[in-house]
């Protein structure tokens, strides 16, 4: 196997100011050698994951990882950075720096030697070991595992008997056996305590780590636990549900296992295995600062009997939600997880509907149930049966919101009073604003009847039959009663807002809506005009179509400047960037805004506030022109089905070249060419210090 680091990619006096600027200098190294193919796409994919969760570590680590198809194998880069560098960690900056570049396809034999570097780094032996060490080669021969050469033996002399040695050899990176412990090097839960048989059973716990990437903190935090767990005599069985897969714990295991401890930032997998025991559940950062904590409070919710609400499980839309976020994030994370499982609904009633009137007319809603009526060779009797079929899709809308709102918060249990919820929101002309609101109490309905304390015999049809029967009750109660009529007043002023939108009013809305799709590029921002888009549609009318159309024109704009931009004046940009170009036609034309985040990473002050302006003229032209949109996504594969589909193309057209002008113009006064990149070759060590 190629060897993960070199000397070549280890700086031990690495002078950058920001985490950006060191990962940067660290994978210059690794493209130097040829490990990274195109740098600017690997530096995207790296603040990516940064911005799903910071990964910096108590104990002055900080690991920017990342999976990237510009890898062309699995490799570490090493440096450290005496100044310190923020990295986000609790208690301060970072010293060492550990880059890691896994393949988009590595197999699990690599990211298992990885993921054991991630065990290695919660080891103070080694830590203290690559600060100790005095040139590149001792580092990387430390990382390598290499137990025979001069390096190690400059390491190893002096250190007590039985302290573990650092390095990440291939054979301390077995694979998890069927309890979840590396190699069975620890004990797993059931297993019988050496000594007398009289003696105490010892406490047992099983865990799940996992985190977005799969390839470093879900170790981290294994190796925490089952540390700590030593530490106070506790038995652990942890299972990694990484990049490499996952093995499942024995099921013996689990049913013998006095509590859980839950360390994950995506979905568990299989989590209904835990359902019933005293549990944990907390982002797996907290597992990697934090264990002995852990471990003390879920045993001390065993002994007083209780199971208390679990985390929110990670849906696709919060994956990178972490501990500590905020109210107004988690919120945030929560609506988006019911905007994004509502979403394909609205694409598939929308565009159906769209087809519908452009086949039969703007009569075909009052053709009769093709049920009753339909000839195969009748054209209106087609286009009904578009209609017909997309209002069954848009019949789901407010329930799946409400429904999925709830499980962002609750996890599965939270579906039954967010459907029952949104249904009813329906049923009091609540509208969107008021499955966004069922979700929401659905969610804290069941998160309350979680905590309340119940006798162990019940714990197991908990989550069938009475969190969905009292949550059930209490939304019901609370919609049909409480917030259901005060809700659809406010939903039909909001409909009537949007529908009398005209002039000025609406031009200004197209402009901000623009100015928000493009700022951060489908982040928060951009986020909350998409979802004040898709809710319009849920009760669609003039106005509401309109911000749609709007919001689809602006989404498209950056990727499309960038384009152009790099078209007529491809000597601004770099290689790279030229090549991304190529690329953001496709991506921009399909309202794939995130097709510009390359060339924001690289120069955000030219590039944002460019794309911003061009969004914000496309925005307000498209509202001046009075365009329309049923569909929520599709960019210009949808134009023959938008309203005005001809002066919908030159808001996009002209919003594009504002933004290209414009980002022109200012990479012009920089007064300097991007430098030439190097195509990727192989070069000594040597060479690549002076890169």
């Amino acid at each position: 196997m190629s060897e993960l680091i070199t000397a070549g990619l280890v700086d031990l006096d690495l002078s950058a100011g920001t985490k950006e600027a060191a990962a940067r200098s660290l994978a210059e190294r690794m493209r130097a050698l040829g490990r990274v193919t195109d740098l600017e796409g690997f530096l995207a994919d790296v603040a990516a994951r940064e911005a799903q969760m910071p990964t910096g570590l108590d104990g002055g680590i900080g690991i920017p990882h990342c999976r990237s198809e510009h890898v062309t194998r699995p490799t570490l880069a090493f440096g450290r950075a005496s100044a310190g560098i923020d990295f986000g960690a609790p208690d301060g900056p970072a010293d060492l720096i550990f880059l890691i570049a896994a393949p988009a396809g590595a197999d699990s034999d690599h990211l298992t030697i990885l993921s054991a570097l991630a065990r290695q780094l919660m080891d103070t032996e080694f830590t203290g070991a690559l600060r100790a060490a005095e040139s590149a080669e001792v580092v990387a021969a430390l990382l390598r595992g290499d137990d025979t050469s001069p390096a190690r033996e400059e390491v190893r002399a002096g250190q007590p008997a039985g302290v573990r040695e650092p390095g990440i050899a291939p054979e301390t990176a077995q694979a998890p056996d069927s309890s979840g412990t590396p190699g069975g090097d620890t004990p797993g839960v059931g297993e019988a305590a050496a000594g007398d048989a009289h003696e105490p059973q010892p406490f047992r716990l099983v865990a799940v780590t996992s985190c977005p990437t799969g390839i470093a903190h879900t170790y981290m935090a294994a190796e925490a636990l089952r540390r700590a767990a030593g530490d106070v005599g506790v038995e652990i069985a942890v299972e990694t549900q990484g990049s490499a897969g996952f093995t499942r714990l024995d099921p013996a295991v689990v049913a013998a296992a006095d509590g859980v401890i839950l360390a994950h930032d995506v979905e568990v997998r299989e989590r209904a295995r835990f359902a019933g025991k005293p549990t944990v559940d907390v982002g797996v950062k907290a597992g990697v600062n934090r264990p002995g904590e852990l471990i003390a409070e879920v045993r001390a919710l065993a002994a007083a009997g209780g199971v208390p609400a679990a985390r929110p499980a990670a849906a696709p839309m919060d994956a990178g939600a972490r501990a500590g976020d905020g109210f107004g994030t988690r919120l945030r994370t929560w609506l988006m997880t019911g905007v994004s499982y509502m979403v394909p609904f609205v694409a598939a009633g929308g565009l159906l509907i769209a087809l519908a009137f452009a086949v039969g007319g703007y009569q075909v809603n009052k053709a009769p149930s093709v049920a009753d009526h339909f000839l195969w060779t009748e054209s209106a009797s087609w286009a009904a049966l578009f209609f017909q079929t997309g209002g069954a899709a848009f019949a789901f809308l407010v329930p799946v919101l409400a429904g999925y709102i709830a499980y962002g918060m609750a996890d599965r249990p939270g579906l039954v009073p967010g459907f029952v919820g949104g249904s009813i929101a329906l049923t009091v002309n609540a509208g969107f604003l008021g499955g966004l609101i069922a979700g929401l109490l659905a969610g804290t309905a069941v998160l309350g009847v979680r905590r309340v304390t119940v006798p162990p015999a019940l714990r197991g049809i908990m989550p069938v039959v009475v969190i969905p029967l009292l949550s059930s009750a209490v939304v019901g109660f609370l919609m049909f009663l409480v917030v259901g009529k005060p809700v659809a007043a406010l939903q039909k002023a909001l409909t009537d807002w949007l529908g009398g939108l005209s002039g000025t009013n609406a031009v200004v809305l197209g402009a901000v809506l623009g100015l928000m799709m493009c700022f951060d590029l489908g982040g928060p921002l951009n986020k909350c005009a998409y979802t004040f888009a898709v809710g319009g549609l849920a009760d669609p009318n003039a106005g509401s179509l309109k911000v749609m159309a709007a919001v689809m024109a602006a989404g498209m704009v950056p990727p499309l400047a960038m384009a152009l931009a790099t078209a007529v004046r491809g000597r601004l940009f770099t290689r790279a960037e030229r090549e991304n170009g190529k690329a953001a036609w496709v991506l921009g034309a399909s309202f794939i805004t995130e097709g510009a985040i390359p060339f924001a990473a690289a120069d955000p002050l030219r590039v944002i506030p460019s794309a911003m302006a061009g969004g914000a003229v496309t925005g307000a032209l498209s509202m001046a022109f009075g365009c329309t949109l049923r569909a929520p996504h599709g960019g210009a594969f949808v134009v023959p089905l938008i309203g005005q589909p001809l002066l919908y193309l030159v808001a996009i057209a002209a919003g594009t070249a504002v933004g290209a002008a414009l980002v022109v113009l200012l990479k012009g006064l920089r007064g300097q060419e991007p430098e030439t990149e190097p195509q990727p070759e192989a070069t000594t060590p040597a060479a690549v210090a002076t890169a």
